[in-house]
């Protein structure tokens, strides 16, 4: 128990005495800290004035350095300056010294301009004296020559003037005419070789197709079971052909009439047919037609095919080889239309190994330039821009196509074959015999070119001839010279080619002639 005092008594007397221990102890660690800190303080502080102490000498050497590099170049800056200074004064001397040298040649050559222009005025004086009295002199002379030839110097003047116009008229026109000769000469000399060539190479045989085909038989008493009672039969072979059958007093033949030759011959073949068979009606005449329209079918194939074959074409496509076979049964202007092509296919092909062209392209294209007037349908466009639409269609070389468009001037050329196609068409078709045109039609261009040559002052009378492919124009001799009809020649050949449509080429003739006349008594 006492012993618990005794410790509880010395808690108690050593917890304060333990806390002023402490409270000494921490005070001491304290002051030793804060001193610790002040010296670290103090040493950073002295290396801090240190590195600052170096950092401004290094700074201040390196903005001394900067400073002479700097006071270095713009000494050499002054330098330069200064030299180029110099060069220009020196410069500005030298100009100086040859302005003033040409100042100085200047005012000499001044002086000496004034001197000449003196000397001038001096001889000008003398010449104007002179040209007064020469003027004199001549007004003289022009008096007495008035008097003597009768005529005042205007009249004269003018009756020269006339006379000199008239006579560079006669030679310019004469020597136009020498132009234009040497020119065609020159120009189209190849041109016509070439032509000419193309035409000595190639023969063919001109086949002419009416619209009218004539069905021989042996009697008259066929006639009437063609008839048929009451004229079924006729009816029957009308309606299954599409063609017109005229049975008239004609004897031993019977008239097939229709514009579409392919209709004309399956009638005229399956009236052959029908005739050898001798059964004829309506239900047989079905049977046959059928049968014929089969075989006309294959034959234009057939046709086709052996037309490409005998021009050397390949990989047409069957359905131009078929409408190639169709042109068979076609014409133009009375021209069979697949005559008219070979011929065309064999003048390319001719004209372009002259020209060192593409043949078989050449070729190609003029069997199928006219491949347009084949279809029936789409009958508002013109025949070129449809085949060239066809040929499209059937995946043809441009230049094909754009030659077949461009035959007769529809669309643009746009290659050298399109040319060669439309002057072999112009050939082919302008060969004499090779085409025939409607009387009326005929009969009013040759109207039209004599009166178009009437219509000229001075121009006597005009003949057309050869068949429209010559127009020769008489002149007055009194009122035309021989130089104006050149000209003459020249404007009515410009005229015809500008208001006219004709096929080939006409010849113009201008005639001018003087007949004396006297009789011995």
């Amino acid at each position: 128990m006492n012993s618990l005092l005794y410790i509880i008594i010395g808690l108690l007397i050593g917890i304060p005495s333990g806390i002023v221990v402490g409270r000494f102890l921490l005070r001491k660690l304290f002051k030793d800290q804060e001193a610790s800190a002040q010296n670290k303080v103090k040493r950073i502080l002295k290396e801090a004035e240190t590195n600052a102490e170096i950092l401004r000498k290094d700074k201040l050497l390196e903005a001394k350095e900067r400073f002479l590099q700097m006071k270095a170049e713009h000494e050499q800056e002054i330098n330069s300056k200064n030299n180029d200074i110099n060069q220009r004064e020196n410069g500005v001397k030298q100009k100086e010294q040859s302005f003033n040298q040409r100042l100085e040649n200047m005012n000499r050559k001044e002086s000496e301009l004034d001197n000449v222009r003196k000397n001038l005025e001096r001889q000008t004086e003398i010449v104007t004296k002179k040209q007064e009295e020469v003027e004199v002199l001549k007004n003289q002379h022009v008096e007495q020559l008035e008097n003597i030839a009768g005529l005042s110097a205007e009249d004269a003047k003018n009756q020269l003037i006339e006379n000199l116009r008239e006579d560079a008229r006669t030679k310019a026109m004469i020597q136009i005419k020498d132009i234009v000769d040497e020119a065609k000469l020159t120009a189209t000399k190849e041109a016509k070789k070439i032509v000419i060539q193309t035409i000595q190479r190639t023969a063919t045989e001109s086949a002419i197709e009416n619209t009218v085909s004539i069905f021989n038989i042996e009697n008259d008493e066929i006639k009437g079971r063609i008839i048929g009672r009451e004229g079924r039969n006729i009816r029957a072979l009308e309606a299954a052909t599409g063609i017109e059958i005229i049975v008239d007093d004609t004897p031993e033949a019977i008239i097939l009439s229709g514009f579409d030759p392919v209709r004309r011959e399956i009638a005229r073949l399956a009236m052959h047919r029908l005739v050898t068979d001798g059964r004829i009606h309506p239900a047989r005449i079905e049977e046959i037609v059928a049968k014929t329209k089969k075989q006309i079918e294959e034959e234009i194939v057939e046709i086709g095919e052996r037309t490409v074959i005998d021009l050397g074409i390949n990989g047409l496509h069957p359905e131009l080889i078929r409408m190639v076979g169709r042109m068979r049964y076609r014409s133009s202007y009375g021209q069979n239309l697949l005559q008219h092509s070979r011929e065309v296919a064999n003048f390319c092909a001719t004209m372009a190994a002259e020209l060192g062209l593409n043949v078989k392209m050449a070729k190609r294209a003029g069997l199928l330039h006219d491949i347009g007037k084949v279809p029936d349908d789409n009958p508002e466009l013109p025949h070129a821009i449809l085949g060239m639409q066809l040929a499209e269609k059937y995946k043809e070389h441009p230049e094909v196509c754009n030659a077949i468009g461009a035959h007769h001037d529809e669309i643009e050329m746009t290659s050298m074959l399109s040319p060669i196609i439309q002057a072999c068409d112009a050939i082919s078709g302008a060969r004499p015999g090779a085409r025939r045109e409607v009387v009326e039609s005929y009969i009013k261009r040759l109207k039209e070119l004599e009166e178009l040559a009437m219509s000229y002052p001075g121009v006597e009378k005009t003949f057309a001839i050869q068949a429209g492919r010559e127009l020769r124009v008489v002149v007055e001799s009194e009122k035309i010279s021989d130089a104006e009809s050149e000209v003459l020649a020249a404007d009515i050949s410009n005229r015809i080619q500008t208001e006219m449509t004709y096929p080939g080429q006409i010849k113009v003739t201008v005639i001018r002639e003087t007949r004396s006349v006297a009789f011995a008594k």
